[in-house]
Formats: structure tokens, C-alpha cells, sequence
């Protein structure tokens, strides 16, 4: 089946890749000695091969194919060869492929999930149409536009809900603590602002969070700037992390905003020559002096890199944080026939000193189509403008490595299987507003009625040592050793076994800490939440204390090696878990 598979795969590969050089080369090009033309006519070998497969699949297999369905997963098979990034948009996907690129759609602006077979809101984006409506995170569907919601699928609710700017849709739901709230909303072109929240951090340092980059990104953090700028900022924190990337002019017109004009940003370098494209700051800066620290992650990707990456090597700003995801791939979309369009990774950027961060060779796979980082023994050195060194093939190693901090396995479990988000709906309605962002916390008795919740929702979880003894006793059944070592088996069992009390008070701080990330996100928003996070910030602390003395900075912008020793070890083992998906979050927008 995998074989068959395969050939699938690779028949369509050959087809979809250069079909216009193939019908343009014809038969005779297997005459032809030249590679290009013996390349030309295996496409056009492989496109009949193809189209007969397809023909004879449709006459004679048992079942009623669909077309549709069979060519996308031939087509999603064939491009998982390729990278990631290179991915096959049919004509109805083409809205999602629009708000990745511009963070526009039309729709009521919330995310939505499911559980239990039901369709619920997780998150509403301050206002927008669902705001202006009145409805709230925990609300349940009932119906969207007279149709039930029960037993849909988040994209099922997600078509129910978008539709053309200024049309109404009616919407049904089943709201905790108050029952069945019916409410029109009127949709509207929903723009998702890059910019989620900016402000001041002390007195001189400003601060700056960056989403994505889409086409409203320079604007929004161009307007930001200047805003902190009018109240005094004298050095500014960036935030990239978690950024996934996105416009790579936005991110070439942000960075002219901070050098020289004339400085080189990034320039591409692909296959084919046209592509090949040099990126220089072709503006007046705004501010080429003032103290700048970017925050970045593991999460960190692409133009966030760009930014991060561009500033470092021309010693315009101290990096801070982790080492980044290593995405050096640049793509491009192409319209194809009926509507669709392919997005294909047509080349790598390189940053000023000339390196490239890609950090995943997805050229090079084993037998199992696997791919890994790229060693560190293979990655070369290159200097930043001041002659510091630097390292391609690694994403962004950051000057001051700031470790993200681990949490309880408890608050994952809490979070992950929503008994948080549970809770805070429960708390919304004990609680109809709060004063400002500055007054979310949790008190004594919050904390035991969370607790009380906890033991009345039943939640239970499972350790990853339970998980790993579970299997390893599987494994003693299965050599025929587990009668004689039962006995420590379930000793040890009874030893690791989660103690839900003891936990939920070992580990109030952590478990406290998301709750009210949660509560600021149902009262003030996504800004809230930032701000919410800014009050116990271990990255955005260290960069104030080294934007804070200016000789410290100046210090870290001059050092022969970017990072150091200690940080490279921390960050080997941040990195034992390779690739993460920085694009996908649960739940949709709408």
C-alpha cells in the first residue's frame, strides 16, 4: 500500500511540477541527449501516466471515486516531500490562505473549539462583531444562521459563521449560568492588529508586542513607536516570540525604520535567478541610535528571524531569549487552474553577514522520510558588522540566553483538558467586571474555590512516568516476567500515583499564573493577557536591566562570541524536542 502510495505520489509530483515545460518539450525531447530535454520528457511521460491512473482508477475501481478528494491527498502526499511551507490551496481554502497572508476575513472575529461534540467560543477579539453582540467566551452553540450546531466540527461552525461583510447571521447559544441568549451579528471584514498590545514598562523603557507579520504590520508598529516616543521612551523592547513569520517587506520596512539608509536588510537566492532579490533599508531611519533588545523564542520564525537576525548583525540591537526555529525559506504563491493556488518555497535569505538560518535540511531524509536540524558540527561561522561571530544553520542564536520557564505537569493537564478555561467562565460569573488589568489576581478563597471546582469536575490525569511504567509493564507481560515483578510493579505504581491535593497546593503559583492569564483574557482582551504576563516576565526583566545600563549594552554589542558556553548547553537541550508547528493553535478564528 505504501509503495503504491508512493508511486501516487510521485507520479503526480512530476505532473504538477513543470506540466507547461512538458507539453511544451512534446515526445520527441527522448531523442535529445540534453538533460534538460530528458528531464522534459519523463514530465511528459509522467503526466500521461497520470492521467490514465486517474481514468482507469474512475472506470474500474469498485467504489465511486472523488476526484477531488483523490487528487488533494495525492497532491498533500507528493508536496510533504518537499518542506513544510510548500503547501496546495484549492479554490475553497483560498480564504484561509488570504488571512495568512493580510490577518483579514470576513466573519464575527472569535476562536472557537469543540468538545463533547459541541461547538463552543474560546476567545472573543475586542470590537469586532461578536463583541458588539454580546457574546462571551464559554458560550456554547445551538445554532448558527437556523442551522444546529450539535455534533458539527469546528469548520463546519466556522462556514456557518463567515460570510459577506455587512450581512447578518443569527446566532443561537447556550450560555453558562444563564441559559439560551439569541443575538444577531452583523459581519464585517475582521483585521487581526500585528500589534496586540505596546506601552511603557518603566519610565524609559517602552515595549512593543509583535504578533505576525502581515500587511498591516508596519503601520501598526510604525504608529506604536511614535506613540512611545511622544511619552518619553528612551529604549525599546521588541517582542517577537511565538511570531511565526509571515510579509518579508514588512519586516525589510520595519528594520529601515532602525539603520542607516542604504544598509542591506536580506536578499534571497534560488533556482531561478528572478527570484534572486536584495533588500536595502531604502528610507530615512526614524532612530538609529536609541537602546533596542528583540525577545525571541523557539517559536520564533521566518521574518521574526529576519528582524531578530538583520538587527544582530549589524549590532543594532542585543537579542534575548532562545534560540529560534530556523526557518531560512522564502515562498511565493502561484495561481493554478480553477481557482486554487500553490504556495512553493522558491528560495533561502540570507541576513547581512551572510549567513543563512535555515536549521532544517528537508533535502536530506532517511529511509523513513525523516527529517533533522542541521548538526552544529556542520553549521560555519560568519561576523557580525563590529566582527562578532556568528553561525548559520542554527536559526538565531540569541546574545543573552533567557530559558523559558518549565511548568507543572498539573497546570498542563488543568489547561490543556480546559478545567482553566472551565473555571474562569464558572469565576465570569461570580465576577461581572474588573477595574483595570492591574487588579487581575486570584485571591485565598478564589484559589480554594478553583480547587472545589477541580474535584467536582472529576479531572483526573496521568504523569508521564505513569504513562512510561504503564508501558513498561505491557512490555514485562509480553517477555512473560511480569507475575514475578508485580509486586514492585504496583508498589511503585502506588509511589508515583498523582496526589491531586497535594499538587494543586505545591503548585499553586504555576496553576495560579494561567488562571489569571485566562481571566485577563475574558476581561480585557488579548492585550490583557500580555500585560497580564508582563508582571512576571524573566525575558522582559533581563532586557530592562541591560537596556537600563547603557555601558551593558553597549558591552554585549562588542563581544567576540554571540552567546556563550552555558547558554549553548541550555540550549541543546532545549532543542531535544526538534520541530514544533509554529502555524497551527487550536481552535479557528471566525
Amino acid at each position: 500500500m505504501m509503495n503504491k502510495c508512493r508511486t501516487f505520489t510521485n507520479l503526480l509530483a512530476a505532473s504538477l511540477l513543470s506540466c507547461n515545460a512538458a507539453f511544451a518539450a512534446g515526445a520527441d525531447s527522448a531523442a535529445v541527449a540534453k538533460p534538460k530535454e530528458s528531464h522534459d520528457f519523463q514530465i511528459s511521460k509522467s503526466l500521461d501516466i497520470f492521467n490514465s491512473v486517474i481514468k482507469e482508477l474512475d472506470l474500474f475501481y469498485v467504489d465511486t471515486i472523488k476526484p477531488e478528494e483523490t487528487v488533494k491527498y495525492g497532491i498533500d502526499a507528493m508536496l510533504a516531500t518537499a518542506d513544510p511551507y510548500t503547501t496546495y490551496f484549492p479554490e475553497s481554502e483560498m480564504k484561509d490562505l488570504k488571512f495568512m497572508t493580510t490577518g483579514s476575513y470576513a466573519g464575527v472575529g472569535a476562536v472557537i473549539s469543540a468538545k463533547d461534540k459541541k461547538v463552543f467560543i474560546t476567545e472573543i477579539y475586542e470590537g469586532k462583531p461578536a463583541y458588539k453582540a454580546g457574546l462571551r467566551a464559554g458560550d456554547v452553540f445551538v445554532s448558527v444562521g437556523g442551522v444546529v450546531t450539535d455534533g458539527k466540527s469546528t469548520s463546519d461552525v466556522s462556514q456557518l459563521l463567515r460570510g459577506e461583510p455587512l450581512t447578518t447571521v443569527k446566532v443561537v447559544v447556550d450560555r453558562p449560568g444563564k441559559g439560551i441568549v439569541k443575538v444577531d451579528v452583523v459581519r464585517e471584514k475582521i483585521v487581526i492588529d500585528p500589534v496586540v498590545y505596546y506601552g511603557m514598562v518603566n519610565n524609559s523603557v517602552g515595549f512593543i508586542n509583535l504578533t505576525q507579520f502581515t500587511d498591516q504590520s508596519y503601520s501598526s508598529f510604525h504608529n506604536a513607536f511614535l506613540a512611545l516616543k511622544a511619552k518619553g521612551m528612551k529604549s525599546l523592547v521588541i517582542d517577537l516570540r511565538g511570531n511565526p513569520g509571515g510579509l518579508l517587506s514588512e519586516a525589510t520596512r520595519i528594520l529601515n525604520m532602525f539603520v542607516p539608509k542604504g544598509s542591506k536588510l536580506v536578499y534571497t537566492k534560488g533556482k531561478d535567478d528572478k527570484w534572486n532579490t536584495t533588500y536595502k533599508a531604502t528610507e530615512a531611519p526614524i532612530d538609529t541610535v536609541m537602546p533596542i533588545a528583540v525577545l525571541v523564542n523557539r517559536n520564533s520564525a521566518s521574518a521574526a528571524e529576519i528582524v531578530s537576525g538583520t538587527l544582530q548583525d549589524l549590532d543594532r540591537a542585543v537579542v534575548i531569549g532562545e534560540r529560534t526555529y530556523g526557518k531560512g525559506l522564502v515562498q511565493t504563491t502561484r495561481d493554478l487552474p480553477y481557482g486554487g493556488s500553490l504556495k512553493v518555497t522558491i528560495s533561502k535569505y540570507y541576513i547581512p553577514s551572510d549567513r543563512c538560518i535555515q536549521a532544517i535540511d528537508y533535502a536530506k531524509r532517511d529511509k523513513d522520510g525523516l527529517v533533522a536540524r542541521i548538526p552544529d558540527s556542520l553549521t560555519h561561522e560568519f561576523k557580525t558588522l563590529h566582527g562578532r561571530i556568528v553561525r548559520d544553520g542554527c536559526g538565531i542564536s540569541p546574545d543573552v540566553f533567557v530559558k523559558t520557564e518549565k511548568n507543572a505537569p498539573i497546570s498542563y493537564y488543568l489547561y490543556s483538558k480546559n478545567v482553566i478555561f472551565d473555571y474562569v467562565t464558572h469565576y465570569q460569573q461570580l465576577h461581572p467586571s474588573i477595574l483595570s488589568e492591574a487588579d487581575v489576581r486570584l485571591s485565598d478563597a478564589d484559589y480554594a474555590d478553583f480547587k472545589k471546582f477541580v474535584k467536582e469536575s472529576g479531572f483526573s490525569y496521568k504523569t508521564k512516568t505513569q504513562e512510561t511504567l504503564e508501558k513498561l509493564r505491557k512490555v514485562a507481560e509480553e517477555d512473560g516476567c511480569l507475575e514475578k515483578s508485580k509486586a514492585e510493579f504496583d508498589a511503585l505504581a502506588a509511589r508515583i500515583n498523582p496526589d491531586l491535593d497535594a499538587d494543586l497546593e505545591a503548585n499553586r503559583a504555576d496553576i495560579s499564573k494561567y488562571i489569571c492569564f485566562e481571566i485577563a483574557r475574558r476581561y480585557f482582551y488579548q492585550r490583557g493577557v500580555v500585560q497580564e504576563q508582563l508582571k512576571d516576565d524573566s525575558g522582559v526583566n533581563k532586557a530592562v536591566e541591560i537596556l537600563s545600563d547603557l555601558k551593558a549594552y553597549t558591552g554585549w554589542l562588542t563581544k567576540e562570541k554571540v552567546g556563550d558556553e552555558a547558554a549553548d548547553a541550555a540550549e541543546k537541550e532545549a532543542l531535544k524536542s526538534t520541530e514544533e508547528d509554529l502555524t497551527e493553535e487550536e481552535g479557528e478564528a471566525e
